[in-house]
C-alpha cells in the first residue's frame, strides 16, 4: 500500500499537481465530494499555488473562499494561517489560528504559526505561550526552536535564548544566523569565549553574513584582543563603509590600544555620518586630549556633554581638558557635577574612563 502511494504521488508530481492537493486527494478523498464538483480541490491548487509563486494575498484569498466551504478541513486552515503570515496580516492569522488550534490542538504547525502571529504583534508572553506548545508536540524542530529564541532575545532574555539556540544548532548546525545569535547572547551573559567560538562558526559557513565581522571583532575588544578586534572591524567595513556602529567600535579599539590618530581619523567619519552619537564624541574628545589637541578636545566633549548631559565620564574629561587650558573655575565646576552624577549613579563605576561597549 504505501509504494502503491508514492507511485501515485510521484506521477500526480510529474504532472504537475501540488503535494498539498495530493495529500487532499489521496486521504481526503470526500474533500471533492463534498463541494460536489471539484471546487475546493481547484480552490487548493490555485492558493498552493499562489504560495508558490510568492503571492500571499491571491494564496489568503483561495484559502478564504475554501475555507468558507470546508472549515473543517486542516490544511485549508494551515494554508490560510501561513498566506496571512505571510502576507503581513498577523492579525487574522491570529484570529484563524486561534479558532484551528481549538479544533487541533495537537498540530505542531498551528501552535507554532500561531507563536509567530502573536510574536509580529509584540505579544510575547502569548508568543512564547504558544511556542512552548509546539516544541512540547514536537522538540526536533529547528524552526521552532530559532523563533522561540528569536521571541527571547526580544525581551532580552538572553540566558534563555541561547538554551534555543544551542538547540538549534544541534538540530541544523549548518545554518549560520543561529550561532550568530547564540554568539549574540554568549556576548550579552559575559561568556565572550564561548561567543568568539560561534561567531567563528558563524562566519565559516557563511561568510558575507552580516556583521559577523563586526560581532567577533566586539567579542575580541571584550577579551582585551584589540589588535585582532581592529582586524575584524576593518574587514566589516570593506562590506559596509559608511556604518556608523562598525567605525565607532573601530575608533574605540583603536584608541584602547593607544593609536590615538587612527583613532581620531575613525571618530571623526562617525561623527560625519551620526553627528548624535554622544560616544563617538566622548571618545573623540579623549584621543585629542591625549594628542595634546586640547581646543579640539574641549569642543567634543562639550558636544558629549551636550549629547549626553548625564554621562559622568563626559564630563570629568571635560573638566580635565578645560583645567589644561587653563579655565580652572569651569573645570571645577565639571568636576563638581562630575561627582554628583557619579554619586547618583554609584553602580556605574569607571565611567570616567569612558563608555564601555
Amino acid at each position: 500500500m504505501a509504494s502503491l502511494k508514492r507511485n501515485r504521488a510521484n506521477c500526480l508530481a510529474k504532472a504537475g499537481v501540488p503535494f498539498l492537493l495530493f495529500l487532499l486527494l489521496t486521504f481526503r478523498p470526500d474533500i471533492a465530494a463534498q463541494s460536489g464538483n471539484q471546487q475546493i480541490a481547484q480552490l487548493i491548487h490555485r492558493a498552493q499555488s499562489a504560495l508558490d509563486a510568492g503571492d500571499f494575498s491571491r494564496a489568503a484569498q483561495a484559502f478564504e473562499q475554501a475555507l468558507q466551504l470546508v472549515p473543517e478541513n486542516l490544511e485549508v486552515n494551515r494554508g490560510l494561517v501561513l498566506s496571512y503570515l505571510q502576507a503581513g496580516r498577523p492579525g487574522d492569522a491570529q484570529r484563524v489560528a486561534q479558532t484551528a488550534v481549538a479544533r487541533w490542538p495537537r498540530d505542531v504547525d498551528l501552535q507554532h504559526w500561531l507563536g509567530l502571529a502573536y510574536f509580529k504583534q509584540a505579544q510575547h508572553d502569548d508568543a512564547l505561550k504558544a511556542l512552548r506548545r509546539a516544541e512540547s508536540l514536537d522538540n526536533t524542530r529547528y524552526d521552532i526552536h530559532f523563533d522561540t529564541a528569536l521571541v527571547l532575545l526580544s525581551d532580552n532574555q538572553y540566558t534563555a535564548a541561547a538554551d534555543e539556540l544551542q538547540k538549534a544548532v544541534k538540530l541544523d548546525p549548518n545554518a549560520a544566523l543561529p550561532h550568530l545569535l547564540l554568539g549574540r547572547s554568549y556576548q550579552n551573559t559575559n561568556r565572550s569565549v564561548q561567543a568568539v567560538e560561534q561567531f567563528q562558526k558563524a562566519l565559516k559557513v557563511q561568510p558575507d553574513i552580516p556583521l559577523g565581522h563586526y560581532h567577533l571583532g566586539f567579542a575580541y575588544a571584550s577579551l582585551g584582543r584589540n589588535e585582532e578586534a581592529i582586524a575584524e572591524y576593518k574587514t566589516e567595513l570593506l562590506r559596509s563603509p559608511n556604518n556608523a556602529s562598525v567605525l565607532y567600535q573601530l575608533g574605540h579599539c583603536l584608541l584602547a590600544a593607544g593609536d590615538w590618530k587612527a583613532a581620531v581619523t575613525e571618530l571623526k567619519r562617525v561623527e560625519e555620518i551620526d553627528s548624535q552619537n554622544s560616544d563617538a564624541a566622548y571618545d573623540l574628545g579623549k584621543a585629542l586630549l591625549l594628542q595634546g589637541d586640547v581646543e579640539g578636545a574641549i569642543l567634543a566633549l562639550r558636544r558629549a556633554v551636550a549629547l549626553k548631559p548625564g554621562d559622568p565620564g563626559a564630563h570629568y574629561q571635560l573638566s580635565r581638558a578645560l583645567e589644561k587650558a587653563g579655565q580652572k573655575e569651569e573645570a571645577q565646576k565639571e568636576l563638581q557635577t562630575f561627582a554628583a552624577l557619579k554619586k547618583a549613579q554609584p553602580t556605574t563605576g569607571g565611567m570616567a574612563t569612558g563608555p564601555i561597549p
